[in-house]
């Protein structure tokens, strides 16, 4: 149903192989659990199976047909649940079901059947008409479920499938699982729930750093294992990775070696730079004191400049004295005028006054002979 060949995969700009030599088969009729801790690449063997990502080496196979050769006939006998729900939340359940069903063309009748039997199963009779926004997280995973099996695939791919759910549709989830293997098909999840792992899987894969650390038979383990799944799982990685801390550790005493070498070459370059600074600058300075040299000579000197200040000085305030002294003259024959004027204006003014008393003197003694005359004539 699934083989895996020696696949590989290394994201860009990394040193490490998220999967490094991968190899295992999944039969058909069987749930097949894959383990391993966070970063362990779980989701990255997930998305490669499912055509999701490019992987750099190796093959996968898919009901006798290889993922990178014929991709279609591949992705339309797999049913995948991704961990995200990557779904058109503007649609409405129904509407997103059709959907997937016309993509893996399906007819409408076998749809309709399977889209009413799963609505049933999963207790979503109220919501399917709705906006898939309008969900919960259970519900979109729900509806994510729905629209994986819609196709009754050969191969269903769940990643974390029961993250977020509540008791009642994990239980359903799980009851379909083993609906799902009874029909022939296959189911392949990855999770972190151990105890729902040995309750359901009859195998289960343990990765770890991108290697396949071992698959076990899950009933025969139960039966012949001391300790729990979980406790052997705990132990098996644990040991991986107290090897993977000593490389790790080996290979930074290397890189701590390597940095000395480096920091010491680099060292060098910074003092072979800082010579070389320090040379330009000192050309620099002695090209300054010349130009400084040259401006002074270029100066003229301070006696011929007090000189030149002292004549400035002596020249203004003979301009000042000057200026004085002509305001001073001004006035002096402005007041000698406005005195000549006025002894001049007195001068008339008694003229005049004398020759008015001399008038009326002469007027009086004209008078005076005219009544002397009159009172002779009178009396004769």
């Amino acid at each position: 149903m699934l083989k895996l060949t020696n696949v590989c995969k290394k994201y860009k700009n990394s040193n490490v192989y998220s999967v490094k030599d991968l190899t295992f088969e999944v039969k058909g009729g069987e749930i097949f659990g894959f383990l391993g801790k966070n970063g362990a690449g779980k989701s990255t063997t997930i998305k490669s199976i499912t055509g999701i990502i490019p992987f750099d080496s190796g093959t996968i196979e898919i009901c006798g047909h290889d993922i990178k050769k014929e991709p279609i006939k591949c992705k339309l006998d797999i049913g995948y649940v991704p961990d995200n729900h990557a779904v058109y939340e503007n649609l409405t359940g129904k509407e997103y079901v059709n959907y997937m069903a016309n993509l893996y063309k399906v007819n409408k009748k076998d749809a309709e059947e399977r889209l009413a039997k799963f609505v049933k199963l999963f207790n979503m009779p109220h919501a399917i008409d709705n906006q898939i926004r309008s969900y919960s997280h259970g519900m979109k995973q729900k509806i994510c479920i729905i629209a994986a099996l819609i196709h009754n695939p050969k191969l269903w791919v769940l990643d974390e499938p029961l993250m977020g759910l509540d008791p009642q549709s994990a239980y359903d989830i799980k009851c379909y699982m083993k609906e799902h293997k009874k029909q022939g098909n296959t189911v392949f999840f990855s999770s972190h729930n151990i105890d729902m792992v040995e309750k359901l899987c009859d195998r289960v894969a343990i990765i770890n750093k991108g290697r396949l650390l071992e698959i076990i038979d899950v009933p025969k383990f139960m039966k012949t294992s001391k300790v729990s799944l979980e406790e052997y799982f705990l132990n098996l990685t644990k040991d991986e990775i107290s090897i993977n801390n000593q490389l790790a550790e080996s290979n930074k005493e290397e890189k701590k070696k390597g940095f000395f070498s480096f920091f010491k070459k680099k060292k060098k370059q910074e003092d072979d730079a800082l010579e070389k600074i320090l040379e330009n600058q000192n050309k620099t300075d002695e090209e300054d004191k010349k130009i400084k040299e040259v401006l002074e000579d270029m100066k003229p000197s301070k006696k011929s400049t007090s000189k030149t200040t002292k004549s400035t000085k002596t020249s203004t305030n003979t301009t000042k004295t000057k200026t004085k002294t002509k305001t001073s003259i001004n006035a002096k024959s402005t007041k000698t005028k406005t005195s000549i004027n006025a002894k001049s204006t007195k001068t008339s003014t008694n003229a005049n006054a004398k020759k008015t008393s001399s008038n009326a003197t002469k007027t009086s003694t004209n008078a005076n002979a005219t009544k002397r005359k009159t009172t002779k004539s009178t009396k004769e």
